[in-house]
């Protein structure tokens, strides 16, 4: 395994425990290292506080872990942080609403914006997409209340 992942690993997990016991949630932390970085898993019964509306804690603290694994490496490591399974069960919702999205401004020949995302929710939604051609994505407004639009290909 390349040493500064491990080293960024050795970050991500001291960042976490740190955070679970900061905020007091009983939270076991799992770090797992990967050829292309690092995860790291909040794991839990009530991490509702860690994950926060929309997961705008957990991406926070996402961010958090990438910036100090960064600069404790001196190289860009790919970090994910997640709890409880959080960001699968987002994702999923966030395709099903990609998709219904799709159909609409097909059905109804029009542009369908979405609830307001953050940057990474934005990216799930934009991928899941991407190979449609019958659709098209793109974003509009300004942060936080940035959308992502889904409007159907004319032509």
């Amino acid at each position: 395994m390349d040493p500064k992942v491990s080293e960024a690993a050795s970050s991500v997990r001291d960042l976490l425990e740190h955070v679970a016991s900061g905020v007091g949630v009983d939270a076991e932390v799992r770090v797992a290292e990967h050829e292309d970085g690092v995860e790291g898993e909040f794991v839990g019964d009530d991490l509702a506080l860690l994950i926060g509306h929309h997961g705008e804690t957990i991406d926070a603290i996402q961010h958090l872990a990438y910036r100090i694994a960064f600069r404790r490496t001196g190289a860009p490591v790919r970090v994910v942080v997640d709890a409880a399974g959080y960001r699968e069960r987002r994702s999923l919702a966030l395709r099903a609403a990609a998709d219904q999205a799709a159909e609409t401004a097909i059905q109804d020949r029009r542009p369908v914006a979405l609830e307001a995302m953050s940057a990474l929710e934005r990216k799930v939604v934009h991928e899941h997409l991407k190979d449609r051609h019958d659709v098209e994505t793109y974003s509009e407004g300004q942060e936080p209340d940035r959308r992502l639009v889904v409007a159907p290909v004319v032509g």
